[in-house]
């Protein structure tokens, strides 16, 4: 069996899980600095949404500048303006120059996110490519369950400076990691035509979009909804977390012994089961349930559907794969976010968990009749390519 654990998948994955922690802690706290510098509810919005725009635009361009160019000079450049913008919230004075700051983190976000992803997938061998982005994806979790947490502590305790600071600091930490790690990527010599996206995975993408709708709902509206029930909303995230820790190694390997399909199918189902549960909820015996459905169902599926993604390309397309995979992220999340707002505006959070099992199951036709098909045809065209060269 080829080695996972190499000194730079180690490196490259600590990275991750510097970076990730800096960007989670001020996911809940720069609606606080906004406000406090004289920003409203609907300019917090603009800010967040902003952000989150800025990425989508920028990556299916990087995506193919990655295969054209390499990797390392996208990280390291992408990893140092990463830090620099946050470093610089503290010399926001008014909400325009925010603004303007959040368009440009934002790209600094997409160029980061997806060259470290990209340069993550080529040290992962291809017979454990599932195991080693379920590896890889554990950073993000853990970041996810740390930052947010450790971010409103250093707000309240110490000062929104101070929180800026340690935010660069974690990001520049993330460079220092990267610069020990090997990059096995090599682009080819000569001028080849630049791709912004790859459709031989728009089927997959789509999917990953539906997914990620009810995702977006999962993160924005559960707080809410659980503080409307006299639940405290952090159990839900621990619990979801810890359940993603546990779920992604097994899932991963038993991804690359039966395939992807094997894992993604029933996962979409679970993720379908959760949000079901939770539109039904009424106190926290049944928000638990539902954290731990849609930890074993979304965090098996996720790492699944990018291994999928990257099956379906030649080596040489990864970076526009990884591209066109995490712009549909993006899409999803922010339009979730967005659709089901109204949703929860004109009828009630039990409609919307509703709607977002319904874009889950959206998800699973879209994968059961179109991403199996070709995951079966790549397969078949493998299998001959490899007894004729034999």
């Amino acid at each position: 069996m080829e080695r996972l654990w190499t000194k730079s998948f180690i490196l490259m994955t600590l990275g991750t899980l510097f970076l990730f922690i800096g960007f989670y802690m001020l996911y809940p706290t720069l609606p606080l600095f906004i406000t406090e510098i004289g920003g409203n509810e609907s300019q917090v919005g603009l800010a967040m949404g902003t952000f989150m725009l800025s990425a989508v635009f920028i990556r299916p361009f990087i995506g193919g500048l990655l295969d054209r160019f390499g990797r390392r000079p996208f990280i390291v450049w992408g990893l140092l303006f990463f830090a620099l913008f946050m470093y610089l919230y503290e010399w926001a004075a008014g909400i325009v120059v925010l603004l303007g700051l959040r368009v440009l983190h934002g790209m600094s976000w997409g160029v980061t996110t997806t060259s470290m992803t990209t340069a993550i997938t080529d040290m992962i061998p291809s017979t454990r490519r599932g195991e080693g982005l379920g590896w890889s994806g554990m950073a993000m979790t853990l970041a996810m369950a740390v930052g947010p947490m450790f971010g409103i502590w250093v707000a309240e305790n110490q000062s929104f400076q101070t929180l800026f600071i340690i935010s660069a600091v974690l990001s520049a930490g993330a460079l220092i990691l990267t610069f020990g790690a090997k990059m096995p990527f090599q682009p080819k010599a000569g001028s080849r035509r630049i791709g912004i996206f790859e459709k031989s995975v728009l089927p997959v993408t789509v999917s990953v979009f539906f997914l990620f709708i009810a995702y977006g709902g999962i993160t924005t509206f559960v707080p809410l909804f659980a503080h409307s029930i006299h639940v405290n909303s952090g159990m839900f995230f621990l619990v979801y977390a810890a359940t993603l820790i546990l779920i992604r190694p097994f899932a991963g390997k038993l991804s690359d012994v039966k395939g992807e399909t094997f894992v993604i199918v029933p996962s979409l189902i679970i993720t379908i089961l959760a949000l079901i549960t939770l539109s039904l909820a009424t106190g926290l015996v049944g928000v638990l349930i539902s954290a731990i459905l849609y930890g074993i169902g979304f965090g098996s599926a996720q790492p699944a559907l990018q291994a999928a993604t990257l099956r379906l390309v030649h080596p040489d397309r990864m970076g526009v794969a990884n591209a066109s995979f995490s712009t549909a992220i993006d899409l999803g999340i922010g339009l979730g976010a967005i659709v089901l707002g109204w949703v929860s505006q004109f009828w009630s959070y039990q409609v919307l968990f509703t709607v977002s099992a319904i874009s889950v199951a959206c998800s699973l036709l879209l994968f059961s009749f179109f991403v199996i098909r070709l995951l079966k045809n790549k397969e078949s065209t493998n299998l001959k390519t490899e007894t004729l060269s034999s």
